[in-house]
């Protein structure tokens, strides 16, 4: 059965009542956060209850830091993905404004969890925090599951090979700087984005590299460059390509940053097509041509790198088989 998500918890359906609960933001979904998710998968098998992920949307740095958005590595529906592939039943994504944010930790407990939820066992990091100005932690969590008979299990940080804590913010990092290979470790799959295909100034078509075009939010911090893509399209199917996001100084320099896709031995319409793209490598960074003649002959030198960096490349895991590569 497909996960379920679940935006109002008034809409919550009776038969997912007294399951196991993974709580936290699980931005990216990344090796970290599988310390927690895995935990509680395995929980809710031992007890044969249903597997949740309760989360909270918008993020909520977009509440407390509205001048600092961050900026997103799975998005609710992407997240919502790879949680259905991990195995969970639902989601519950737990509206995040000013009233929810003055709930107290005992409403939060009693509302939510035991209310709601009506749960068996909840699985949390550490350092968790929850309730009016953060004032339930793990200790509250520990304390309020035993007076009302829930189990809570906490994860230490998790830490990679260098004994590094693996972090939504160090992955940002990675990315910002153009190291998509390393943020791939860290998140366990390609690091992906999902958005409308729109139309353009069809200059691509024109050089003889007609680009789907996307427009990725404006917090967005990847590097700015040339990068190695394999795109999905709405029906599933996957196709190779190189791709550009920045902001095309050779022609606009001035415009919005924008995601540019040559996709290999294609021809069609991707308009209006809801699509990912995952980026396997960076291949350089955006640079300004003197002429078009110039920038076309670099963008035959991008396709062959890209095309032989892609006809490398094997799964890192269930989570990256399932976002870029065709069921086996």
């Amino acid at each position: 059965m497909a996960l379920q998500r679940i935006a109002s918890l008034s809409d919550f359906p009776p038969h997912l009542r007294g399951g196991v609960v993974a709580i936290g933001n699980f931005d990216g979904v990344h090796r970290g956060h599988r310390s927690v998710l895995d935990k509680a998968l395995g929980i809710a098998a031992d007890m044969q209850v249903p597997a949740l992920v309760l989360t909270f949307e918008p993020h909520p740095r977009s509440l407390f830091r509205p001048d600092q958005p961050v900026a997103r590595l799975s998005p609710a529906p992407l997240r919502a993905r790879l949680l259905d592939v991990l195995g969970f039943d639902a989601v519950v994504e737990q509206r995040f404004d000013q009233p929810f944010a003055q709930t107290s930790a005992e409403d939060f407990v009693s509302g939510i969890l035991t209310g709601a939820l009506a749960i068996r066992h909840a699985v949390t990091g550490v350092d968790f925090h929850f309730g009016r100005e953060r004032r339930g932690g793990p200790a509250f969590l520990m304390t309020e599951g035993e007076r009302r008979g829930f189990g809570v299990t906490l994860v230490d940080a998790f830490r990679d090979e260098n004994a590094d804590v693996i972090s939504s913010s160090r992955i940002r990092k990675l990315l910002a700087e153009g190291d998509v290979s390393q943020a791939a470790g860290l998140l366990g799959y390609r690091f992906t984005v999902q958005a409308e295909v729109t139309g353009g100034k069809k200059l691509g078509r024109t050089l003889g590299y007609p680009t789907a075009n996307m427009a990725l939010p404006p917090e967005t911090t990847l590097a700015h460059g040339i990068y190695a893509v394999r795109f999905r399209r709405a029906d599933g199917s996957l196709l190779d390509g190189v791709a550009s996001f920045g902001r095309r100084p050779t022609v606009d320099e001035n415009g919005a940053p924008l995601l540019e896709t040559f996709l290999f031995d294609f021809s069609g319409d991707l308009y209006g097509e809801t699509a990912s793209v995952s980026f396997f490598g960076f291949l350089r960074g955006e640079a300004k041509f003197d002429d078009l003649d110039a920038l076309v002959v670099q963008m035959k030198r991008d396709e062959a790198e890209a095309r032989a960096l892609l006809s490398r490349i094997t799964p890192m895991g269930d989570l990256d088989a399932a976002l870029s590569f065709l069921p086996r």
